[in-house]
């Protein structure tokens, strides 16, 4: 009677298994992605530091100069490469170009991250 004590663990392998299953699990769940709300906030800032960043460079070289859309930048995004660039041509009088560049990557991340901070502006998109 083998068989008939056997039965029982072979039908409880084959319930937990689940149809078409392999009899074992590869391992725990996969941590769950991060919601779509945060990873657009995360990266809406950071191409606003790199864009601002750039361009203000570009901006305070005097190699260009054009307006927001050309430029790839929201009307908001302008306003933050119009600050960051206006106190980058005091530092880089007093401090020169290094630290103007300096400058420019740390107020454009801080201003980016702030104005991304709850995910992207939802009055227009030009905001």
């Amino acid at each position: 009677m083998l068989l008939g004590s056997a039965l029982p663990a072979l039908l409880l392998a084959t319930a937990c298994d689940g149809p078409g299953g392999t009899g074992h699990r590869a391992g725990p769940d996969p941590p769950p992605a991060p919601s779509p709300y945060a990873a657009s906030s995360a990266s809406a800032a950071d191409l606003c530091t790199r864009l601002v960043a750039h361009w203000s460079r570009e901006v305070l070289d005097g190699t260009t100069y054009g307006d927001y859309q050309s430029m790839g930048l929201s009307n908001g995004e302008y306003e933050i490469l119009r600050d960051v660039v206006n106190a980058a041509r005091s530092m880089k009088r007093r401090q020169g170009a290094g630290g103007a560049g300096e400058l420019i990557d740390r107020q454009a991340r801080s201003a980016c991250a702030e104005r991304y901070r709850y995910g992207a502006p939802s009055e227009s998109p030009w905001q």
